[in-house]
């Protein structure tokens, strides 16, 4: 039944994709089927990430309009934040993408994180692995607003563009992130603001000692998404860092990434948090590392 849907998945139908996303993404009958039989592929994933109210969206939906001026097929995967008590989500990150709805090369899928820590969503993996087979020219997932420690998009993209903007706190605070460590393009977006060449400066002097000691060169690229400003030097600065960075080394370590998380994931499955609840309730010692050594 679902190698049908997968054919058509194959053929550009985003129906079908749709619909497969659903299934996978709500581990519905046949999703584990549909896994085991897509195809490995080396469709580029560009990450987008950054603080919230960068202006990743608006930054994402620019590139996206270069891109499909060139004739590309482009998927984007939007995730927005959902709530920690019953988990619903507003998706409204497409909100701003809204002029490709009807796009025949566009195709948009907003992702609430569900619990998931790391600025992703807990199935994120298995649909962008779907989303692979589409022969998609470039995959996008932008992540919800993060902070300093949620760089789970490292694992997950062959490309990580961390957007900053000249607010984003002095070079001290800036330096402690490790959000820092995974970009491999920075982007200083509302580049027209206030100081933002001072953040400009101070960013580049930051990062010049880690230049010199590992002989490495980070494209940090200023933007002004609202005003399409700086789009054209960055799509060619991510097209740059594909072209030369993707190695069969560095897929290697993604696809390790890939696999333990969800080794980590199916191990979990059988952990319910309703039922460890009820147990809390229910006993009496109040020492929760009794319970842990029945796991």
């Amino acid at each position: 039944m679902w190698q049908k849907y997968i054919d058509d998945i194959i053929g550009g139908n985003f129906k079908s994709l749709a619909r497969v996303i659903s299934v996978v993404e709500n581990e519905a009958k046949g999703y584990n089927d549909i896994l085991l039989n897509l195809k490995p592929s080396k469709t580029p994933v560009i990450g987008i990430t950054g603080p919230p109210g960068a202006g990743k969206s608006t930054l994402v939906n620019s590139l996206i309009k270069l891109l499909a001026d060139e004739g590309n097929k482009i998927g984007i995967v939007c995730i927005d934040p959902s709530s920690p008590f019953n988990l619903g989500a507003l998706l409204g990150d497409r909100i701003r993408m809204s002029e490709w709805y009807n796009n025949p090369n566009i195709f948009i899928r907003s992702l609430a994180t569900r619990g998931s820590l790391g600025g992703l969503s807990a199935k994120i993996i298995e649909v962008v692995d779907v989303m692979k087979i589409a022969n998609f020219d470039y995959i996008f997932i932008e992540t919800v607003g993060v902070g300093q420690t949620e760089i789970e998009i490292a694992g997950l993209a062959d490309c990580s563009v961390v957007v900053l903007v000249p607010e984003a706190g002095d070079e001290i605070q800036t330096m402690k992130a490790g959000l820092m460590e995974i970009a491999n393009v920075f982007v200083v977006n509302k580049s027209d603001r206030p100081d933002a060449a001072v953040f400009l400066k101070n960013l580049r002097l930051m990062l010049a000692p880690v230049f010199s000691s590992t002989n490495a060169q980070i494209d940090i690229v200023a933007t002004s998404a609202l005003n399409n400003s700086g789009i054209e030097e960055l799509l060619t600065a991510v097209k740059k860092y594909l072209n030369e960075n993707i190695t069969n080394q560095k897929r290697d370590w993604l696809l390790t990434q890939h696999l333990y998380k969800l080794i980590q994931k199916k191990r979990m499955k059988d952990v319910d948090k309703a039922e460890l609840k009820i147990r809390i309730e229910n006993n009496k010692n109040d020492n929760i590392y009794t319970l842990l050594n029945e796991y």
